[in-house]
């Protein structure tokens, strides 16, 4: 089983941290994939380089394993972070678009209604890229994030993003780069032989986060605690419910929308990613509108999925 870092040439925070972690020890030429893309093996590593949008080539682990017949463990996409508030931040997020309908097109990769296998590296390399980054001097310029789930492109093995952010005179910057590559090299066992974030499915407690931003504010509270393990993320935008109709005051019928799905598909998604664990769910309780806290854990307990606070986690 080999692992899968996939860059893109057109992106300088997906290609910045590739050219670093290619600059570190232990790498030779790989096997030819497809016109327009290279790669290089080090040990159980494999980095692939396309010229294409990082989220428009689906299904790059199964294309692996056809053209070189090594199965692929876990994918890990090196990307540029795009933010509102312009703000430098290293972030890491799985992916998935769980709440689109069949009808909708997703604006940035993905199929509708799909959830990716999150990479159980994500909390541990939180926390990882929390050292690392301070020991580069990142920070507090730089902030060190979990971002929701979100976009492709389409994988069916574990998978993670790993970002530079935000605007383009902070992805193209080395010391960032450096940064992630770093990551890369002690969270892959590429330093000491001793990888970061394995899962080993000794029966631990998995969070699935429900409500909140897209940086999972109330989440990221627990996640970078030690220990702590992370799957999917589902911000309110991933959670849409149609208002449902009033009686005398009061929520009536049933609470229509995508959000059962997405809540279901990434549970189910968290699930595969963690054999052996229970996974739990924590829900950002002041993102809620009465109503729609109440159809949340109405549903949680119809599907059996324990509803946690932040001491169930530690």
């Amino acid at each position: 089983m080999v692992v899968l870092v996939v860059a893109t040439s057109s992106d300088p925070a997906s290609i910045g941290p590739a050219a670093a972690f290619l600059a570190m020890p232990g790498w030779s030429p790989g096997p030819p994939i497809a016109e327009g893309m290279q790669s290089f093996t080090n040990g159980n590593v494999r980095l692939l380089k396309h010229e294409r949008s990082i989220i428009a080539e689906d299904h790059l682990d199964q294309r692996w394993q056809e053209a070189t017949g090594e199965p692929v463990s876990e994918v890990i996409f090196l990307s540029k972070h795009t933010a509102v508030s312009n703000r430098p931040a290293l972030t890491v997020h799985p992916i998935g678009v769980p709440h689109l309908r069949e009808d909708e097109t997703p604006p940035q990769g993905g199929t509708p209604g799909w959830a990716a296998i999150p990479n159980p590296r994500i909390g541990p390399w939180l926390r990882l890229m929390q050292k690392i980054a301070a020991e580069q001097g990142l920070v507090p310029e730089f902030e060190i994030t979990l971002e929701a789930t979100h976009h492709g492109p389409v994988t069916s093995t574990p998978t993670m993003f790993v970002e530079i952010g935000s605007t383009e005179e902070y992805w193209g910057r080395q010391d960032a780069a450096q940064a992630i590559a770093l990551v890369l090299r002690k969270g892959l066992g590429l330093e000491d032989g001793n990888d970061v974030g394995s899962w080993q499915g000794n029966g631990e407690k998995v969070l699935l986060g429900i409500g909140g931003g897209h940086y999972a504010p109330r989440h990221m509270d627990i996640v970078i605690k030690d220990g702590v393990w992370v799957g999917h993320l589902l911000s309110g935008y991933s959670l849409p419910m149609d208002t449902p109709s009033q009686v005398n005051g009061k929520t009536s019928g049933e609470v229509a929308g995508m959000w059962k799905h997405s809540i279901k598909v990434s549970y189910e998604a968290t699930k595969a990613a963690f054999p052996g664990s229970e996974v739990i769910a924590h829900l950002d309780h002041k993102s809620f509108k009465g109503w729609q806290k109440n159809a949340v854990t109405s549903y949680l307990q119809e599907e059996n999925i324990r509803i946690g606070k932040p001491s169930d986690f530690f």
